[in-house]
């Protein structure tokens, strides 16, 4: 069960939360009564440690989120609490490693992601006059080891099934998950944090833990009294939060104010739609179906059916057919051995109205036996070596994300680089360059979230050092395979001391690309692996003229052969 943090610890006593009189019936309030929830503003941060990599569709997951609780608190409370989720729009790269955060109880990774978080999106600045603000995040580990897609732990027995698994159906719910939240009151505002298996594999339910922790325990709610299938008790071990409810009497503990309920609102789309896994646990070789609820009358426009079989794997979309106006029964397929299985699915009805929605299955050969990893994750394999890189720690709160500033018809560049929403695209050519907008500071870090849209090839970004202009060169095709290296040390380029031998990129894989810059040397990171940690005198170091832009001064962006899509370039001066 997902635990509310004890108030207590945060300086404030459970005892107190008891309904204030005096206050206005209009509009509703949190537990306590003391502040306004009329307006909710949900800031919604993935939170990635410095040895992870983001998930390469993170955004998609995240915004399903998004979207499933608005709609979930709009149905509950109408006009009277309007709920806003809003995402925020790059990974949170955390200071910390995996093993740094998990040192401690579950209370202490939830304070120590919480207290970076917040300083790091400086979120007391992100309150809106009138608005209860909630900070969430979406946590891409457990609090202990757990792969989440195969729902495994380690063990000295070897890999061990652990999660929540009823008559199979799998719901949130693993020892190692570790959720939290907390309402802090003295603060006027909430905290929570979902852990890896409460949200990255979709399992039904999974939308219920996202609303208990993050729009439930954070404006004071507790669990019922009695348990029962509601979103606040065990709304998350039976079903979608469409699903579930808030309770009557919680909610007018709220200050909501009973209101007619409109019998088109119970049987809208959201309500309605379900897809359950038939038969509930496949074999092998077995055709995997979904079995679908639809609102009375429906009559199916568009039907769009995705499944994955691996966390970071592609998604393969089923054509789906039909007679009548709406399917009883679509399929997967077939698989040829045990397997876990993510599935989305998107629909719209004729009437206008859209769902979305996202489940798990297990292809096992038998209910008892558990499918097993080809490719052991991160969690199974155990922790990496230490780092002996000598990179610095950095202070977020003076970070600027370049990307945002970059104005593509104003800034120098060699090759076509476009931009589309939030991101920058660099050209499939030779040579391509954009210069960054201007930096002061000679020693920095410029941390990057890039993706590869091509079969990988060059990245550089070109930096200075004491007016000396060189680049960090990342996965270089050759002969010899892919090499990167600081090129130029003496006047050589890859080939020199500073040459590592290795891909680091995959195509569509969002990466993180860290390069740090001291009077001492430099320092390359990819998704948190050292590169390059070379030390020496910076006058040692050149750029070739190939490479060369017209600002002399000026960090710079280059690929080769290779368009990248850029997330951020986030800037830090040390």
């Amino acid at each position: 069960m997902t635990t509310n943090l004890p108030i207590k610890a945060l300086g404030f006593c459970l005892s107190t939360m008891l309904l204030l009189q005096g206050f206005a019936a209009e509009g509703t309030r949190t537990w306590d009564g003391r502040h306004s929830t009329e307006k909710i503003d949900l800031f919604v941060v993935y939170f990635v440690p410095s040895d992870r990599k983001p998930l390469a569709d993170w955004k998609e997951r995240v915004e399903y989120y998004c979207r499933r609780v608005e709609k979930f608190h709009r149905r509950e409370f109408g006009e009277q609490s309007q709920l806003t989720a809003q995402m925020i729009p790059t990974p949170f790269i955390s200071t910390q490693d995996t093993e740094s955060l998990r040192k401690g109880d579950a209370n202490s990774i939830f304070f120590k992601t919480l207290s970076e978080t917040d300083r790091g999106i400086q979120f007391q600045d992100r309150r809106k006059e009138g608005s209860f603000p909630i900070l969430l995040v979406l946590s891409e580990i457990n609090w202990r080891p757990l792969d989440d897609f195969f729902r495994l732990r380690p063990s000295e027995e070897g890999l061990i099934f652990e999660g929540n698994y009823q008559l199979g159906e799998h719901f949130p719910g693993a020892t190692s998950g570790g959720a939290r939240a907390t309402y802090l009151a003295d603060r006027g505002c909430g905290w929570g944090l979902v852990s890896a298996d409460g949200w990255r594999v979709p399992y039904r339910g999974s939308d219920c833990v996202v609303y208990h922790e993050g729009c439930g325990h954070t404006v004071g709610l507790p669990h019922p009294d009695r348990a029962n299938g509601s979103v606040m008790s065990l709304g998350q071990y039976r079903g979608w939060i469409s699903e579930s409810w808030l309770n009557q009497d919680q909610k007018s503990k709220l200050k909501w104010m009973t209101a007619e309920t409109d019998a088109e609102n119970r049987e809208d789309l959201f309500t309605s739609f379900r897809a359950i896994p038939n038969p509930r646990v496949p074999r092998p070789h077995q055709s995997v179906n979904l079995s679908l609820n639809w609102p009375q009358d429906a009559k199916v426009k568009r039907l769009t059916v995705r499944y994955q079989t691996s966390i970071d794997g592609p998604w393969i979309e089923v054509q789906q057919r039909w007679d009548g106006d709406s399917p009883d029964q679509i399929t997967l397929g077939k698989f040829d051995r045990p397997t876990p299985i993510s599935y989305r699915i998107n629909t719209e009805l004729e009437n206008g109205q859209s769902e979305e929605l996202w489940g798990y299955l297990q292809v096992r050969i038998d209910e008892k036996t558990f499918p097993e990893p080809r490719n052991l994750s991160v969690d199974l394999i155990g922790p990496r070596p230490e780092s002996t890189t000598t990179l610095r720690t950095i202070d977020q709160t003076k970070s600027v994300d370049l990307l945002q500033e970059i104005k593509l018809d104003q800034a120098w560049k060699a090759g076509q680089w476009s931009r589309e929403d939030n991101f920058i695209v660099s050209p499939k050519g030779y040579g391509a360059r954009l210069e960054l907008p201007s930096v002061e500071a000679d020693e920095y870090q410029i941390q990057i979230l890039v993706e590869p849209l091509d079969a990988p090839n060059a990245l550089l970004v070109g930096n200075r050092s004491s007016g000396n202009r060189f680049t960090s060169l990342f996965g270089f095709v050759t002969e010899q395979g892919y090499l990167s290296a600081i090129e130029n040390i003496d006047g050589r380029n890859v080939g020199n001391e500073t040459t590592h031998t290795g891909n680091l990129f995959q195509t569509n894989r969002v990466s993180q690309v860290i390069v740090q810059v001291t009077n001492q040397g430099v320092v390359m990171l990819v998704d948190g692996v050292n590169i390059v940690d070379w030390k020496g005198d910076a006058k040692r170091l050149s750029l070739s003229d190939y490479w060369q832009t017209p600002n002399q001064n000026a960090i710079f962006l280059g690929t080769y052969a290779c368009r990248f899509r850029f997330h951020q370039i986030l800037y830090t001066p040390l």
